[in-house]
């Protein structure tokens, strides 16, 4: 099974772990490395910018028959879904936090007034503004080695990443600390892996079929539901997070402005049938869309854009 992925350590990374899960399950495996847009342009990544810069290039070697599959951070594939694509599988997910990286170990409390802090995301970048309006919030691009290297040499005094970057890449020397999730709401999809397949290559599907986990499964679809049902995008100040607790599917979502003034908050939970967890996990983000909405989150995104 020919496995399409990004050339970054931890693309590479996620790929070799598909790899040996399909190996486990009794399939031969080959990594074929592409170079996505996202990886060669380091300008910040904004609304003017296309989304899936960096997924695009490994979707097109599924659909030009280069790779049968194509392994992506599930926080980076779109929410408009190719149709001649499908995603057949989302493994067990990883932690889900983030966490801010700094050689004194700061909170976002105890962070000096007007630190300059680095990160990628307008999703994390507003919830810092939202805790700290005095923070010089400024994008940083590249992967996570070299993120690291730009706070090393003194670029920022801190930097935003997600935790499960650096468990799987086992940096457990990089001194940081995990932000609860009340204050740092994750993006949708965080943590998990999406496992994408031609849409008739049906035997393909019924392999890779294996590697699905249900509950992690729910959790991100109710989360990208909201996402796309707000017209959101990966670019926009959406937080979400779905847990499967106790028989409970619970939803909490956050919509920020881009200067984290404006914040509307929303927590859902529903009932959780497995053998119906595509419909429970669609109901829950509808509810919570539906409520998002009403308070005026749409017209909060658009102005995101602007």
């Amino acid at each position: 099974m020919r496995i399409a992925t990004r050339e970054s350590p931890l693309a590479m990374w996620q790929a070799e772990h598909v790899a040996s899960l399909l190996q486990a399950a009794g399939y031969a495996t080959k990594l074929v490395p592409m170079v996505s847009g996202g990886d060669t342009d380091m300008r910040p990544i904004d609304s003017g910018r296309q989304v899936g810069v960096f997924t695009k290039r490994i979707q097109q070697a599924v659909l030009d028959d280069e790779a049968d599959i194509a392994v992506h951070s599930l926080k980076d594939l779109p929410t408009e879904v190719d149709p001649n694509l499908v995603l057949a599988a989302v493994p067990p997910r990883e932690v889900v936090e983030d966490c801010l990286v700094s050689q004194s170990q700061w909170t976002i409390a105890t962070l000096p007034d007007g630190a300059k802090i680095g990160t990628g995301s307008r999703r994390r970048a507003a919830q810092l503004r939202y805790h700290r309006p005095d923070l010089d919030v400024q994008p940083i691009r590249g992967n996570v080695q070299t993120r690291l290297e730009k706070l090393r040499v003194g670029e920022y005094d801190a930097i935003m990443l997600a935790s499960a970057g650096l468990t799987r890449l086992k940096m457990d020397d990089v001194t940081r600390v995990e932000l609860p999730l009340d204050q740092m709401l994750p993006a949708p999809g965080q943590g998990a892996l999406a496992i994408e397949v031609h849409r008739d290559a049906e035997a393909v599907q019924k392999m890779v079929s294996v590697l699905n986990h249900i509950p992690a499964r729910a959790a991100v679809t109710a989360e990208r539901t909201l996402l796309a049902a707000l017209n959101g995008g990966c670019l926009a100040p959406i937080a979400a997070y779905a847990q499967i607790n106790d028989g409970i599917l619970s939803l909490d979502a956050v919509v920020l402005s881009t200067d984290g003034t404006k914040r509307l908050d929303e927590s859902r939970s529903i009932a959780f049938d497995p053998s119906q967890w595509e419909s429970c996990a669609k109901t829950l983000a509808d509810q919570a869309s539906e409520s998002l909405a009403s308070r005026g989150a749409r017209e909060l995104i658009h102005d995101t854009r602007s």
